[in-house]
């Protein structure tokens, strides 16, 4: 590692972990007096509350990492414009491009990290954070997932279940139909009062068997179905399940097991390729704030722009998703194309303002 960049990674992570440090405490706080009324009417002490609050932090920090690590781009190298660092290193030979390539690896680090704390520790911190909010703070107990009218496809049967509940892997009024391999004749009717899975097996009980081609009408007990279909894939489209507490690795297995049930996956598809895409936005980021400080290097201007950018980057995003989510574009176009877009138009605007013909000059006279 160079001098130069030694010295623009050190101004970079002073000046991020400040903001990030004032972002959380602020988001704490926020949150804080939101649940106050809940935390002191359930008896709630100082040690318990901060708990929550720690375990909620890796996700707060991934929430917010990209708006922290935008202006701590734009303070770092306004802070350099107005110290003429920019034409000193320009005058020691030093290429503007290097100042674009540091964003640029530094946003990927920093995006890595990003999709790494969320999913690893921010999603399972959030869901301890709300099940004890919802259980110690609220006093109501973990309710049982009920979900009724499900219907899935597996091999030649179409199965429907009146009741279900993944969570403990048991159900009441099975219903089967056994297609033959054409699909074109019903070779078996199963049903049955009740179910449970264990180990992707499904049993039966008090089930009837009817054949129609034969007439043939059976009673069991007990029975086993040749179905491997995982019923807690089916939490992902529960309503109070959001694909937003899911990590990337149960998200792509919910994708995987619905779709070949027949479910709708555009939900779980776009928000998939939005965790992905939301960490990327580190990298525009740093272009943008790069970008900015070339068009206006005054601290309080370049800020204020960086935050009217991010509310729009924001905003699009979530436009964008929605759409996605509604099957009126792709889940790819819908995560990636606000990402995509602020990024090209940052990276134009600073590659105009660095052609070796103009050099700096426009940033150093703002």
């Amino acid at each position: 590692m160079t001098l130069l960049s030694r010295y623009l990674l050190r101004n970079n992570l002073f000046l991020l972990f400040s903001i990030l440090l004032v972002g959380a405490g602020l988001y704490v706080l926020t949150d804080l007096f939101e649940r106050l009324d809940g935390f002191l009417d359930a008896s709630f002490g100082f040690v318990n509350i901060a708990w929550f609050y720690c375990i909620k932090i890796p996700l707060i920090v991934g929430q917010i990492l990209p708006a922290v690590f935008l202006i701590a781009v734009i303070m770092q190298f306004s802070f350099m414009v107005k110290a003429r660092e920019f034409v000193a290193l320009q005058s020691g030979g030093v290429s503007p491009l290097a100042f674009l390539r540091f964003v640029i690896l530094c946003g990927l680090f920093w995006a890595v990290a990003q999709l790494a704390l969320t999913q690893f520790f921010g999603i399972e911190g959030d869901r301890i954070a709300a099940r004890i909010w919802r259980e110690q703070v609220r006093g109501n107990e973990a309710r049982e997932t009920r979900m009724h009218g499900l219907w899935f496809v597996e091999k030649n049967y179409v199965v429907h279940l009146g009741m279900a509940n993944p969570v403990n892997g048991t159900g009441t009024e099975f219903l089967a139909y056994q297609l033959s391999d054409d699909d074109k004749r019903l070779l078996q009717m199963v049903r049955a009062e009740s179910f449970t899975v264990k180990d992707k097996t499904w049993r039966l009980y008090n089930a009837t068997v009817i054949t129609p081609e034969s007439y043939g009408y059976e009673t069991r007990a007990e029975m086993t179905m040749p179905l491997t279909q995982d019923i807690t894939a089916f939490l992902a489209i529960d309503p109070g399940t959001k694909p937003m507490h899911l990590p990337i690795w149960s998200l792509h297995r919910a994708i995987a097991d619905l779709e070949t049930s027949g479910s709708n996956v555009e939900v779980l598809r776009t928000t998939l390729h939005a965790r992905f895409a939301y960490a990327a936005s580190l990298i525009a980021m740093g272009v943008i704030g790069l970008a900015i400080v070339l068009w206006r290097s005054n601290i309080y201007l370049a800020v204020a722009a960086g935050l009217l950018v991010t509310f729009v980057f924001y905003a699009g995003t979530t436009l964008f998703v929605s759409l996605g989510e509604r099957g009126v574009v792709s889940p790819i176009v819908a995560a990636w194309l606000p990402v995509c877009l602020f990024f090209l138009l940052s990276l134009a605007a600073v590659l105009a303002h660095i052609r070796p013909r103009l050099g700096f000059r426009s940033a150093s006279g703002g």
